[in-house]
């Protein structure tokens, strides 16, 4: 005899028990599995509602892995990033160049190569003279607070205002079935049948994003490791390059 298989796939197996019986009994065509059955039970929501849940659960997720593209201001950035509340640590590619952010309370650290700091970023015409550039090759950069790099680097590695930012559908909200990310069954909701994004929420344990493709071809981003902590610590003066007001320009 099949043992019935244990944890969430229980209550469907019985399900399924029970409609072969009404067919042997009955001889009627069967009865329609729940997709919902043994969910978080999201997905009987409405898009609206259910947008407002994922956005609560993961404002109040102590961490969360995030990776993918995201397109702002004509630029492509690749962000591989763990974030938390106190902290995040992760690679953002941008136009060929790649570089780690740090980022420890409030202090955000930059650790590039050498060519990155020989020929700046290409955004915003920032160069350091070869001689600077060698100095910082593998270095944790620190970023001050007043440099224009640090309002536009520490956007990457906050939390809440990246996911306030990211977790919007625009135009009217609708429902669009049930689908699956990384093995974990999902309701996916869209703004405008899709051309104002499309966002999959998990409908097992709390009802996290786990992907989202933005409006416009604006990238797609998906969304891990949720409630999972990671260390984050401020690198040892060693690895330490501190320019003081402002970062190295030419």
């Amino acid at each position: 005899m099949t043992p019935i298989p244990q944890g969430r796939n229980r209550r469907a197996a019985l399900v399924r028990a029970m409609c072969a019986l009404v067919v042997a009994a009955t001889g009627l065509a069967g009865c329609a599995e729940d997709p919902d059955e043994g969910t978080n039970g999201v997905g009987r929501l409405s898009a609206e509602k259910i947008q407002s849940r994922t956005r609560a659960a993961a404002q109040s997720a102590t961490a969360v892995r995030l990776h993918g593209s995201v397109v702002s201001s004509g630029r492509t950035y690749t962000l591989d990033m763990q974030l938390k509340p106190d902290g995040a640590t992760g690679s953002v590619t941008a136009q060929g160049a790649t570089f780690q952010l740090l980022r420890v309370g409030e202090q955000l650290y930059l650790k590039a190569d050498a060519e990155f700091w020989g020929h700046g970023d290409g955004q915003d015409g920032g160069r350091a003279d070869a001689a600077a550039a060698g100095k910082l090759d593998g270095k944790y950069v620190k970023v001050p607070q007043g440099d224009p790099s640090y309002q536009k680097f520490s956007g990457f590695t906050d939390k809440d205002v990246l996911l306030d930012g990211l977790l919007t559908l625009h135009g009217t909200l609708e429902t669009d079935g049930h689908h699956e990310q990384a093995g974990v069954r999902t309701i996916r909701i869209t703004g405008d049948k899709g051309s104002g994004g499309t966002l999959d929420v998990s409908l097992e344990g709390k009802p996290y994003p786990l992907r989202l493709v933005r409006a416009g071809g604006a990238g797609t981003l998906r969304f891990s490791a949720w409630g999972q902590d990671f260390p984050v610590k401020k690198p040892s003066k060693d690895e330490t390059v501190d320019y003081g007001k402002q970062l190295p320009t030419s």
